[in-house]
């Protein structure tokens, strides 16, 4: 016999009968019974047990009122027919009430348990380093929780960028794009500099100066998503915020799994198929293993009719992860993460503007990309009296190999091949003490070594020949050393006060790879010169205040900053330097009720940003893509979410973000890339400036205006059966591809839209998704080559797609 799920709700921010005998205002929304006891117990500050998975899963109406933590427990207890075991002051266990005579008990199977690696309760935000609530959080917070991430098949990085209008993304392709949050964005190629916004699986960030590897979201817990710098805890490349993915861990003494396939078909387009599986397994007592699976074919729908291929675009994945949970005593777990993902591009996805047939390119030779990611990561986790402490190491090997159509003279047809390789090490151990009796605090350590080595060539193709030719490439290494604090003071009753400050020492290095002979002694003294090793450090403050005006209403204003290290660029044949950047951020804003269980929450902010010597791309005197400073900018950006329960099971959804940002004055370098693409007769100091400002004036990738809307419908249409539809549409609108002459084409301005579908039980259930449902065309990014300048290329949206899929629990 199995034994029993246990699904406990624990706020770990403070002691658990703090606010457990008070009356406070409760709201839940209607749901299964161990999401209402996460919910109570967020609330209550109390501890909540559900031991019987099949009463967890029963469903319950949403919940208001001002009451105190043992009315609500009570109230949830009658609710799906049980009792409510007081256990320990603040803490109670509901049970099953004794079945009927002659009835046969209800079915007993495993469930995954969403918590944290640490074994914190979920509602805590966790991103937050310091088990702060979102209510608690002087910021603009969403968590997507696992069932959001895999309705309607599971997918990978789109599933945020879809549902959270903040978020945005390059589409290169899958493994090759770069994610930015609110107007904070650098370039669109991948190149040497680090991210604006900082990835995370756990406390382990997924890379440093290389692109999103889009890991399928599959037997996730949820993903957290922090907007604005997050300097303090994170550091380095979290300019505009982090992404956090937490996945579900080991559940110790339980045996269980899941399955989920499906298959889609695209509209002028090859089917496509999916499958995913997870399998969770006690090792003994007190060791447990999970692992799943993932595998999917997404049909291309882009031809390329000089090479008479059709739906070229076709990419295929396969992942997976494992994780072994030890626990070493009540107090102290040890787990053991391995994870892997490679991504086949069998070809690219942009097209011509004006193509015929539409959606096909003109290149004549086979491009797209191989992407491999994989990491392993060791958490010890633990407490020592009211301290918490966890050490996370890890390591992460990436690799990215992009294949772009170069080709000059027709009769020869070019491919320009870039290699990205990039190793990585970190460690990070932080000590915190969750908030008590007005006071919270956190001290922390980490060191990270990354290594990035880019190399390039072409290919040329003329009769049966193909000709290679190695082009210069760089090396950029990184050594950082960070120490970091953080604290909260309760000053009065609803005012608290938060500051921190980390300090990070540098060691930067590199060299070119590739590069020719110097011609002379002189010269080869000014390239070691440019490359030799350099050291900087740098001091990052924060402080916050976040006021409760009212009980379910916050104010909140902080200041933070980020920065990105320097690096080694290409230009041309020679290896220059690009300078650190640096961003100083003040935000205000406003929080009302609790998202998603509220009858009505909304979240708001106003931030603004000044950028100093931006890290950017842009296409150099050889046509190749480089990097370097592009001069200071300022960015001003809002963002509003809201949600209201329109009826039972019933709710709307709606968020919108505007961004207005400016580069005050671009250097002289681009002046003269400029000057390189206007007519002589054109040229005099003051039209050359006008230019460049026109071209370079906003920050790329960000555009003005974003919004999205959704409705979800949940409804029981049995005591067993349950039907969950949800739909969405988003507005992307117009922003500008990059800096300089040859990539300030526009992009954005179209609607996205999908619906989803679920009608089963907690165990087996049919899914039904449409995507795209107006087949709208649009072009998402205005860039398929570097080299096609003036091929007016268009990335469009994959066209209408429907997918049917089935899933099943054991």
């Amino acid at each position: 016999m199995l034994r029993p799920v246990w699904i406990a709700a624990a706020v770990l921010a403070m002691p658990a009968t703090a606010f457990a005998g008070e009356a406070r205002h409760i709201e839940t929304r209607s749901g299964s019974a161990g999401q209402v006891a996460i919910e109570i117990a967020r609330q209550t500050g109390s501890s909540v047990v559900v031991a019987d998975p099949a009463v967890a899963r029963r469903m319950v109406p949403a919940m208001r009122g001002r009451m105190d933590a043992a009315e609500a427990v009570r109230r949830l207890a009658r609710s799906i027919g049980g009792r409510a075991v007081p256990v320990a002051p603040g803490a109670w266990r509901i049970e099953a009430a004794p079945p009927a005579p002659l009835r046969p008990a209800a079915p007993r199977h495993a469930v995954p348990v969403a918590i944290d690696a640490q074994g914190a309760d979920p509602i805590v935000v966790v991103a937050s380093k310091r088990d702060l609530t979102i209510a608690q959080i002087p910021g603009q917070v969403t968590v997507l929780d696992g069932e959001t991430l895999e309705a309607g098949g599971v997918g990978g990085t789109e599933k945020i960028t879809q549902r959270i209008a903040t978020v945005t993304s390059t589409h290169l392709g899958s493994g090759r794009n770069k994610l930015f949050i609110r107007g904070i964005a650098d370039s669109s190629f991948t190149g040497p500099t680090q991210a604006t916004v900082g990835q995370y699986l756990g406390d382990l960030r997924l890379s440093y100066n290389a692109p999103d590897p889009d890991l399928r979201l599959s037997d996730m817990a949820r993903v957290e998503v922090l907007e604005g710098p997050q300097g303090t805890l994170y550091g380095a490349g979290s300019l505009g915020g982090i992404i956090r993915l937490v996945p579900n861990p080991p559940v110790i003494g339980e045996t269980g799994g899941s399955i989920a396939v499906g298959g889609s078909l695209t509209q002028h387009g090859a089917p496509g198929g999916d499958g995913a599986a997870m399998v969770n397994l006690p090792v003994s007592e007190h060791v447990a293993l999970r692992a799943n699976f993932d595998a999917a074919t997404l049909g291309g729908y882009i031809d390329k009719p000089l090479l008479g291929r059709k739906d070229v675009n076709r990419t295929r994945i396969l992942g997976g992860r494992a994780g072994l949970r030890a626990e070493l005593s009540p107090d102290w777990t040890v787990d053991v993460i391995g994870l892997g993902q490679s991504t086949d591009a069998r070809d690219s996805q942009y097209a011509g503007r004006d193509a015929e047939p539409p959606l096909s390119s003109a290149a004549r030779v086979r491009e797209g990309s191989d992407a491999d990611y994989a990491m392993g990561q060791l958490v010890v986790s633990g407490r020592i009296g009211a301290l918490r402490v966890r050490s996370t190491t890890g390591a992460v090997r990436q690799h990215l190999q992009e294949r772009y159509d170069a080709t000059v003279d027709v009769s020869a047809p070019r491919l320009f091949a870039q290699d990205n390789r990039t190793r990585m090490i970190a460690h990070e151990t932080r000590i915190w003490q969750p908030e008590s009796h007005g006071f919270g605090w956190l001290v922390g350590a980490s060191y990270t070594h990354n290594r990035t080595v880019l190399t390039r060539g072409f290919e040329t193709f003329a009769w049966t020949q193909a000709d290679s030719v190695a082009t210069t490439g760089v090396r950029n290494t990184t050594d950082e050393f960070t120490l970091y604090a953080e604290a909260s003071l309760r000053i009065r009753p609803g005012l608290t006060a938060t500051a921190g400050g980390r300090v990070t020492h540098s060691r930067l290095g590199g060299s070119g790879e590739d590069v020719a002979p110097a011609a002379t002694a002189m010269a080869a003294f000014a390239r070691a010169q440019v490359t030799a090793d350099r050291t900087a450090t740098t001091v990052l403050p924060s402080i916050a205040l976040n006021a409760e005006v009212l009980e379910r209403t916050a104010l909140y204003m902080r200041y933070q900053e980020g920065f990105r290290p320097g690096g080694f660029a290409i230009e041309s044949d020679f290896v220059r330097r690009f300078q650190s950047d640096r961003t100083r951020t003040w935000e205000f804003g406003v929080k009302h009720g609790a998202p998603g269980a509220s009858p009505f929450d909304l979240a708001a902010s106003v931030s603004y940003t000044r950028w100093q010597d931006i890290q950017a791309d842009f296409i150099d005197n050889s046509g190749l893509p480089s990097t370097a400073n592009i001069g200071d900018g300022r960015v001003w950006s809002a963002s509003v979410t809201a949600g209201i329960e329109l009826a039972t099971g019933l709710r709307l959804e709606a968020g919108a973000t505007w961004n207005r940002s400016k580069v005050d004055q671009p250097p002289t370098e681009l002046l003269a890339l400029v000057a390189r693409a206007m007519p002589l007769a054109d040229l005099s100091k003051a039209t050359l400036v006008d230019a460049a400002l026109a071209r370079s004036m906003q920050v790329p990738n960000i555009a003005q205006f974003s919004g999205r809307m959704s409705l979800g419908w949940n409804r029981q249409l049995s005591d067993a059966l349950r039907l969950t539809a949800n739909g969405w549409a988003s507005y992307v609108g117009k922003s500008r591809l990059g800096i300089g002459p040859e990539l300030g084409d526009p992009q954005g301005n179209y609607l996205d839209s999908g619906a989803d579908l679920r009608v089963g039980t907690e165990r087996y259930g049919v899914t039904l998704a449409l995507s795209n449902i107006t087949n709208a065309r649009g072009n998402r990014f205005s860039l398929g080559t570097p080299f096609g300048t003036g091929r007016d290329q268009t990335t469009p949206l994959r066209p209408r797609t429907i997918r049917l899929g089935f899933d099943a629990r054991f």
